[in-house]
């Protein structure tokens, strides 16, 4: 008996390595994964089966209804911690955002309407979602986001922006360039003061940080200003969203929305008294269910979440700060 029960042990165990390594080899071709030699896949390796592991266990909970939202597997799986802290890099900046949105009198619009539900990548005002990658740059992404936006529903041409150029371009408090982090008003700022910010096609990302360039010839958005809504209210970012269009936010990205998959994210880690990662925040909705949520567009590339998006909770006490530190610019 005692020999048996080893066996049928030893075959759990082989069927589940095989198992393993065959989701590690598919995950290593469907998201182009190459290493420098078997020492770092090995590392690599014990990564994303922790991570398998930690979604597996989550997911359990999401089938039961425990908990709102599903993990999956994605290009970050993978990731030692201290490159995926480049993708929540604004924790730095946290005080001066709140602080600055503190102090922000509530905005009155003419004629507000509130529908119950907005989603501006149906008028055609956002364009696909992009990837920040090793950068610290998802001001620049939230920036050119809310700028690419206003300059659509102005103009009625849809233009995706260079964040390059706001990354080579505009340094943070700090005085360092924009992969070490920084504010969506100093993006602003930029823009307004140098007449323009260059289209992506003239200035592609590089994910790192060069020597500015603007050329005034291959401009493809301008603004005049900028607004920041008050800080924490989530009525005063609903009214915004509806009526303004895509609007810049800093949230509190909590360690397990790196594997976000599916759902209406709701955790208790994901803080509203702090920031560390930009977004843009495209609409807003209730689920069949009767979740509300703010529909929200990422820098992490498409295998992140919803193609790239990710639905956070809304009228919860103003989960992951989303209403915290929220802009827009003018025109």
């Amino acid at each position: 008996m005692k020999i048996w029960q080893a066996c049928l042990c030893l075959s759990l165990v082989a069927c589940e390595m095989v198992e393993v390594d065959y989701d590690w080899e598919i995950f290593k071709l469907v998201y182009d994964k190459e290493f420098q030699d078997t020492w770092e896949e090995a590392q690599r390796h014990d990564v994303f089966l922790e991570n398998k592991r930690k979604i597996s266990a989550h997911n359990a909970l999401f089938k039961q209804g425990l908990v709102s939202y599903a993990l999956g597997i994605n290009n970050f799986s993978d990731r030692f911690p201290e490159e995926l802290a480049a993708l929540t890099s604004l924790a730095k900046f946290s005080e001066a955002m709140l602080a600055s949105s503190a102090s922000r009198q509530p905005i009155e619009f003419d004629d507000v309407t509130l529908p119950d539900s907005v989603d501006w990548r149906e008028k055609g005002a956002v364009t696909p979602v992009k990837n920040q990658m090793h950068c610290e740059s998802c001001w620049a992404f939230s920036t050119t986001g809310s700028l690419e936006g206003q300059h659509f529903l102005k103009y009625g041409k849809l233009v995706s922006l260079s964040e390059q150029n706001l990354v080579d371009c505009v340094k943070n408090p700090n005085g360092q360039l924009g992969c070490e982090g920084n504010l969506m008003e100093k993006g602003y700022e930029y823009v307004k003061k140098n007449g323009g910010i260059d289209t992506e096609d003239s200035y592609p990302y590089l994910a790192k940080d060069g020597t500015c360039h603007y050329d005034p010839k291959t401009s493809g958005a301008n603004c005049t200003g900028y607004v920041i809504l008050p800080g924490g209210d989530e009525d005063q970012l609903k009214v915004a969203v509806a009526n303004v269009g895509p609007v810049s936010v800093a949230i509190h990205a909590s360690s397990d929305m790196k594997y976000y998959k599916q759902g209406v994210y709701r955790s208790e880690e994901c803080r509203n008294d702090t920031v560390n990662h930009a977004v843009l925040v495209v609409g807003y909705g209730t689920t069949p269910n009767g979740t509300d949520y703010w529909l929200v567009k990422n820098s992490w590339g498409w295998s992140f979440g919803l193609q790239g998006y990710i639905m956070i909770a809304r009228n919860q006490n103003n989960m992951c700060g989303i209403a915290s530190y929220a802009s827009y610019p003018v025109m």
